[in-house]
């Protein structure tokens, strides 16, 4: 079985570094309290959406977990922030949990490059598997990407 065929385990996940951005810190603290139950470990949790993009580029994380309602920089400004700083054609997954769940909000959001989109209050359990859902399509993408390097 190659790896790209193995299939991906928990403990694959677990080792997926995720960025939090999120104005508010009890929501930082929720995120990252669930995370850690859930075994992550590699987590950076941001109340200061300034501090955002240059978090995204130093710590290249597999999955973002972003607010859209922040002072100062929004989270659209920041989709389109990390839009620029992804290499065209990778595969960085962007979780969206806003309390603005209007359809011009999502559709703006999707537009962006956010690949998931949550409404505030949000289920705990939906969003751990929805983390979970991106952070496998992440790893397999990047043992696509490792497969074609070999060749």
């Amino acid at each position: 079985m190659t790896i790209a065929a193995a299939p991906v385990m928990q403990s694959d996940l677990n080792q997926c570094r995720i960025l939090i951005v999120d104005d508010e810190s009890a929501n930082v603290l929720l995120l990252r309290s669930m995370l850690e139950r859930e075994g992550y470990t590699d987590i950076v949790g941001l109340t200061d959406p300034n501090a955002a993009l240059a978090a995204f580029v130093e710590s290249e994380p597999d999955l973002v977990l972003l607010d859209l309602m922040m002072p100062g920089i929004d989270g659209y400004q920041l989709l389109e922030a990390f839009g620029r700083q992804t290499r065209p054609g990778d595969f960085r997954p962007v979780l969206v949990l806003t309390a603005d769940t209007t359809t011009a909000a999502r559709r703006r959001a999707l537009s962006l490059g956010a690949k998931d989109f949550v409404g505030k209050p949000f289920d705990i359990v939906e969003v751990a598997l929805r983390i979970a859902n991106l952070l496998e399509t992440r790893v397999l993408y990047r043992r696509l990407q490792t497969l074609r390097e070999a060749r």
